[in-house]
């Protein structure tokens, strides 16, 4: 949780660089009814790279190494006829996020929830627990330069609501109990996850490029199945088209 909050500190802070970038001496207010806004790149594509945590996570589940996400959207911009500055944009993609853990096995198949479980005698080169799902956001934008988004100061608040397709460990194993190593395996359930998970996020920058934050607001695996655990990430925004 003290990483979330200072991953979200830095993002405010950010925000306010920008910001100041913007302010310039109050001109007078344009007539937005004159300018042709149609083949203006429109942020339609969003490519989100960034790092992935657990918020609530109990001492016992030890989450270590570089956890990521990567995200993929695409958007239809609909800016206001007043002031296109402010638009809203409504699409589809998907999400994915690879946490990764030290020393622990994760059972997905006992039927009754899941475990993480200490493992100190496998040797693990790398052990992780990967998520997708199929998501539609929803965004409130603001922009300082609505005919070229390419440039100027933009700043976005929305959701995301997603359906789980995807739930699997994958290991690598440097060494096990029996002496064996290097090798994969791969076990995939998604019955012990939320099949629909309901995603805040926050988007602030500067053309092209923009920082993002996420959290969410449904529990990671279902009442009783699992601990209650809140993925959260930041990271950055590739937008475009």
């Amino acid at each position: 949780m003290k990483s979330f909050l200072i991953a979200l500190i830095i993002l405010f802070t950010s925000g306010s660089v920008f910001a100041q970038l913007e302010n310039k001496p109050v001109t007078k207010k344009k007539d937005w009814s004159k300018v042709d806004l149609s083949k203006r790149a429109s942020d339609h594509l969003l490519v989100q790279f960034g790092y992935a945590g657990w918020a609530k996570t109990p001492d016992s589940i030890n989450v270590n190494g570089f956890s990521r996400q990567f995200n993929i959207y695409f958007l239809f911009d609909f800016p206001f006829k007043t002031n296109p500055k402010i638009s809203v944009a409504l699409g589809a993609g998907v999400g994915t996020d690879n946490i990764f853990f030290q020393n622990t096995t994760i059972d997905l198949i006992n039927r009754i929830e899941v475990k993480f479980n200490r493992d100190s005698i496998t040797q693990y080169k790398r052990y992780k627990l990967a998520t997708g799902y199929a998501e539609i956001p929803l965004e409130l934008r603001y922009s300082s330069n609505p005919e070229n988004m390419n440039k100027g100061f933009k700043f976005a608040l929305g959701a995301k609501v997603g359906l789980n397709y995807d739930g699997r460990t994958k290991a690598k194993v440097d060494l096990d109990a029996n002496g064996l190593g290097g090798y994969t395996y791969k076990v995939k359930s998604k019955e012990f996850f939320n099949g629909t998970r309901i995603v805040g996020m926050m988007r602030v920058g500067y053309g092209n490029f923009t920082a993002y934050g996420t959290y969410n607001l449904t529990a990671l695996f279902k009442e009783g199945k699992g601990p209650d655990i809140r993925p959260w990430s930041i990271g950055l925004t590739l937008s475009g088209l």
